[in-house]
Parts: C-alpha cells; sequence; structure tokens
C-alpha cells in the first residue's frame, strides 16, 4: 500500500461527531458519524451521489462487532431505509468527486468489500448475500484503486473491520514470532498492527487457575472460544484451530495460562528475550 497523506475535518471539532476524511491527490471522499447525527449526515451534499456505505455496531447475539456494507445510486435515500436496523451506531460512506461511480462501479466495490471483510473476520458481517458485478478490466483496476483507498481511510476513521489479521503464513512471521510456555504446553504468537497474534496449533491449558475467577473476562473469553470451535480439547489440552487475535499480548497469554498473566514477559523470542525486553531495545 502506498504511502498517503489523510486530511480529516471535524465538522464540530469532535473527532466522534460528523467528520470528513480525504486523501491527496484522490477523487474519493469518505464521511462519517454517529447514528445520533443521521439527519446531520444526510443533508450534506455529498450524501445525494452514488457510493459505498458502511452500517458499523454490535451483533446483539454474540456481542462482537458487526457491519452491514451496501452501495446506492443515492447514498441519502438508501439509508434511511436502514434505520429500521437497530444494531448500528455509526455509519461510514464513500463517493466520487468526480461523480463517476456508475451502479456497475459501485456493485463491485460492495462486493468485493463483503468478500474482504468476511475474510477479516473481525466484524460480523450482517449482510444476507453477496453482490458484485464484471466489469472492463481498465474499470476493474481503477476499482482496485479505490478499494485501496477505502482501506487506508477506515482505520483513520475509527473502524478495523477490513484489517486482515497476521497469519502463521504471513513470510514477516518467522522473524517477529514469540513463544509462550506453561506446563510444557507451547504456544506461538506474534505482535500485530491491533493487537497480538495467537498461531494455529499452539496450545493453552485445560483447567483455569484461582485468578482466572477473579477476573470474570478471562473465563468469558476462554469459554467463547471453546464455544466458537477455536479451541479444542486434545490430548490434555485446549488446542487453537486457527490463528486468532487478541487485544492484547496479556489478554492472549491470559487465554493460555487459564489466569492471569503479564504478556509483557511471558512471551518470548527464540532467544528467550522477553517482549518486555525487545520493545526496550
Amino acid at each position: 500500500m502506498s504511502s498517503a497523506t489523510i486530511k480529516i475535518f471535524l465538522v464540530h471539532g469532535d473527532a466522534k461527531r460528523l467528520r470528513t476524511a480525504e486523501l491527496s491527490n484522490w477523487t474519493g471522499k469518505a464521511l462519517a458519524g454517529p447514528r445520533n447525527e443521521f439527519e446531520s449526515l444526510l443533508s450534506r451534499e455529498e450524501a445525494k451521489s452514488s457510493g459505498v456505505y458502511f452500517l458499523i455496531g454490535i451483533d446483539p447475539e454474540t456481542g462482537k462487532g458487526a457491519v452491514y456494507i451496501g452501495e446506492a445510486e443515492s447514498i441519502r435515500e438508501r439509508l434511511k431505509i436502514h434505520l429500521e436496523k437497530d444494531f448500528w451506531n455509526h455509519v461510514v460512506f464513500f463517493v466520487s468527486k468526480d461523480e463517476n461511480l456508475t451502479k456497475a462501479h459501485i456493485r463491485y466495490l460492495e462486493g468485493r468489500l463483503i468478500d474482504q471483510a468476511k475474510t477479516a473476520s473481525r466484524s460480523v458481517v450482517t449482510n444476507s448475500q453477496g453482490s458484485g458485478a464484471k466489469l472492463p478490466e481498465s474499470d476493474r483496476q481503477d476499482m482496485e484503486v479505490f478499494l485501496e483507498k477505502v482501506h487506508q481511510l477506515m482505520p483513520a476513521l475509527g473502524a478495523d473491520f477490513l484489517i486482515p489479521a497476521v497469519t502463521q503464513q504471513d513470510p514477516t512471521h518467522q522473524i517477529n514470532e514469540l513463544f509462550c510456555e506453561i506446563k510444557g504446553l507451547k504456544a506461538s504468537g506474534t505482535q500485530s498492527t491491533t493487537g497480538f497474534v495467537v498461531f494455529k496449533g499452539s496450545q493453552a491449558v485445560l483447567e483455569e487457575r484461582n485468578s482466572a475467577h477473579k477476573y470474570p473476562y478471562i473465563t468469558n473469553l476462554r469459554k467463547r472460544l471453546i464455544e466458537d470451535g477455536v479451541l479444542v480439547n486434545s490430548n490434555g489440552a485446549l488446542v487453537f484451530l486457527k490463528d486468532v487475535e487478541f487485544p492484547s499480548p496479556s489478554s492472549a497469554a491470559n487465554v493460555i495460562f487459564g489466569g492471569t498473566a503479564n504478556g509483557l514477559e511471558a512471551w518470548k523470542n527464540k532467544h528467550g528475550q522477553t517482549l518486555k525486553t525487545l520493545e526496550s531495545l
């Protein structure tokens, strides 16, 4: 992804309220705001245009982040329909300042974005079905550039559901791989831009320690991972069936240790240096 300069305008001077975002030398533009400023957002001139939009909130069944991804030839008219959905509390939409986004373009973008959000697996994608459209090669390339800009702007607007998690197959993971051991069980992982990833095949203790019951989030997190089929019982240990990203090294270590743990001390590189030591170098 190429370097870029982002310009964010806070309409009311508050970073959590209505704001616009642009990139240098790009004809696209993003607008974002909370649900309680829905009318102000729709009154913007940009809302008359065609584009793609994201309704962002929490899935009521799982408590996980949730997103609905859509496209519309009139953002304003389409978004009004979604007031019946109550899971979302924030909206972001992208339009083109030169008004060159056709119906085929935005359908293509919608389909690609739905696929990318599902692949990233950071949020529940609430769309009942995918979309997409075939485009000529030149148009497809233009829309791939548009997608790249969407990916650059979304984290700056507080949304990370499109960011792919670090995986064990990433070429740089071996250089930065860290290890955690307890009672003969071994786990491996690495830091990511949004937390810490524990790699598939890592082991965690089967029985929780007393300290886990002092902090219910540890027990609840382990329970959720087991219910989701991510952690399974195998030969007296819990084993990760896929790469899992945690918000911090300590939260990852807590699950592995079955109780409280200092992730900065628990995770070490192949030379035995702790993460705390590595960060101080």
